[in-house]
């Protein structure tokens, strides 16, 4: 089976503005938010904004095992992950599978 696609995540420079639009322009659900970024839900997979000095503009797999990936860091959500960049340099975040998620 494949790996899931957790969630992409954009960059903005302002998080209320982004959210607004967002959730105006396209049928998601606000599912998280603080001061630095946002996850929205959609039927196949997540939006995250984020502010750059905080987070890095990325792709994240939901992946068992994710622990081989690298050292995982956990959040505050409680999920743990780890970044690795692909030869390109671009940030993709491996995400520890997630058990009893409905998406």
């Amino acid at each position: 089976m494949a790996d899931k696609l957790h969630h992409v995540a954009i960059n903005v420079t302002d998080l209320n503005r982004a959210i607004e639009w967002y959730m105006h322009k396209t049928d998601c659900v606000l599912e998280y938010s603080d001061d630095t970024w946002a996850l929205l839900g959609y039927e196949n997979c997540k939006l995250a904004l984020t502010i750059a000095k905080e987070h890095p503009p990325h792709v994240c797999f939901e992946v068992p095992g994710a622990d081989a990936y690298g050292k995982l860091i956990e959040h505050r959500d409680g999920t743990k992950s780890c970044y690795i960049e692909d030869p390109d340099g671009n940030s993709v975040e491996m995400l520890e599978q997630i058990e009893d998620e409905d998406n």
